[in-house]
């Protein structure tokens, strides 16, 4: 394995993976690139060597031309089985498993064997869940790995707690490496480009096969420059035909699919609160990692409340939320969240200094009648923490706060 620089723990993925740890059953580890997902493996071969020194540890790393000649499932098989052994646990990491061919045939063989304890990355959620759904069943466990939340980049730059550093979260995002840079614009608009344009190319024209590169581009661009608004499929086709650029809606699903997949993007379907259903069409698309969407975009003072809306929507993504977009009575509640049994629910706003905007943002929330927790979050400190009973949170207070069970019912 290549020396590594100090490892910085990121307790919230290795307290949900540890229990796993050498148990017969694959962790899957999937993100964006560059969000971590490596350094999460020296971690927990680190945490196996602590507790056992004479662990047998077995580390493929796809990127590292040292593993060149792996590239099909036969390859990595017989590799792995060089380097195992029958008297102790073989711990098996593999980093970027997408690049070997037909990798999951490989896998599904090594799990028969209960004395391998296997983990994997990859950076394409569609590639690895469906191929390993299909062959694997339930004997796989499968963790996102998304870009630093706020308390870890605090963490990791060593930072105060404080509005100048929240600025700088939301503008820069949180891809791990950028401890390692100096905090200048330049400097840091040139590598998030270059893993931009690493993502674009190998997670989705390589992988997907795409060859109108012209319009995924102005795909990205668009959805960088509305990150927030409500769209389907078609809306996005027909404005595009506006703007010169025909695409059919079916091809707009696919590129938007895509994107999905090698996280770029998240997206969020609408939900009917009282009906309690999904709606078929019209969904909401937020950037996994905010420097990457501010390289694309510009980080415009206008397009602030799009950036908190965003930057809220990751927090509860880190948090463990499945996160919708609400409607009831023809009216939107931004983000419908659940949790096991809990929910919550979300509006985002930039200011509450005038009194219409207090009664839209806080009237849309008071329509919902159930005891579920209700919040604002908003860029505003000065305003009172309550409003007829639904809590108030500046946007700093909240992406500090674990949103813990125990936190939410406090606020009911």
């Amino acid at each position: 394995m290549q020396k590594v620089r100090e490892l910085i723990y990121r307790e919230a993925y290795i307290d949900r993976i540890k229990p796993f740890i050498r148990k017969p059953v694959i962790k899957v580890l999937t993100g964006h690139r560059r969000v971590g997902k490596s350094y999460l493996l020296y971690q927990l071969m680190e945490i196996i060597r602590k507790d056992d020194r004479d662990a047998n540890l077995i580390y493929i790393n796809k990127e590292d031309i040292a593993f060149d000649e792996i590239r099909n499932y036969r390859q990595l098989n017989d590799y792995i089985l060089s380097k195992s052994v029958t008297d102790r646990v073989n711990c098996i990491f593999i980093d970027e498993i997408q690049t070997i061919t037909d990798f999951r045939l490989a896998i599904r063989s090594l799990a028969l064997d209960e004395n391998n304890d296997l983990y994997i990355t990859g950076s394409n959620s569609e590639m690895l869940s469906s191929d390993l759904a299909n062959d694997l069943g339930g004997r796989y466990v499968e963790f996102t790995v998304y870009s630093l939340s706020y308390p870890e980049f605090i963490q990791f730059h060593k930072l105060p707690n404080d509005d100048d550093t929240l600025e700088k979260y939301i503008h820069y995002g949180g891809l791990p490496y950028l401890i390692h840079l100096p905090v200048d614009d330049a400097v840091i608009k040139e590598y998030l480009s270059s893993i931009y344009s690493t993502i674009v190319l190998k997670d989705i024209v390589q992988r997907k096969k795409i060859r109108n590169i012209v319009f995924l581009e102005q795909l990205i661009r668009f959805l960088a420059g509305n990150t927030g608004n409500l769209f389907s499929s078609k809306s996005i086709s027909d404005f595009l035909k506006a703007q010169h650029t025909a695409i059919a809606p079916n091809q707009v699903n696919e590129y938007v699919a895509a994107l999905t997949d090698a996280f770029v993007v998240h997206r969020a379907g609408r939900y009917d609160i009282v009906g309690k259903r999904l709606f078929e069409r019209g969904e909401k698309y937020y950037f996994e990692n905010m420097g990457i969407r501010n390289i694309i975009a510009g980080y415009k003072p206008q397009d602030r409340a799009r950036r908190l809306e965003n930057v809220v929507y990751n927090h509860l993504l880190f948090s463990g939320f499945d996160i919708k977009v609400g409607v009831i009575d023809a009216e939107e509640v931004d983000f419908v969240c659940t949790r096991g049994g809990e929910i919550l629910y979300v509006q985002v706003s930039i200011e509450l200094s005038r009194r219409e905007t207090i009664e839209r943002e806080f009237g849309n929330l008071l329509k919902i009648k159930d005891n579920y927790p209700k919040i604002i979050v908003s860029g505003e400190r000065s305003f009172e923490n309550t409003y007829e009973g639904v809590e108030h949170i500046y946007i700093r207070d909240f992406l500090s706060s674990s949103l813990s069970n125990s936190i939410l019912k406090s606020i009911k």
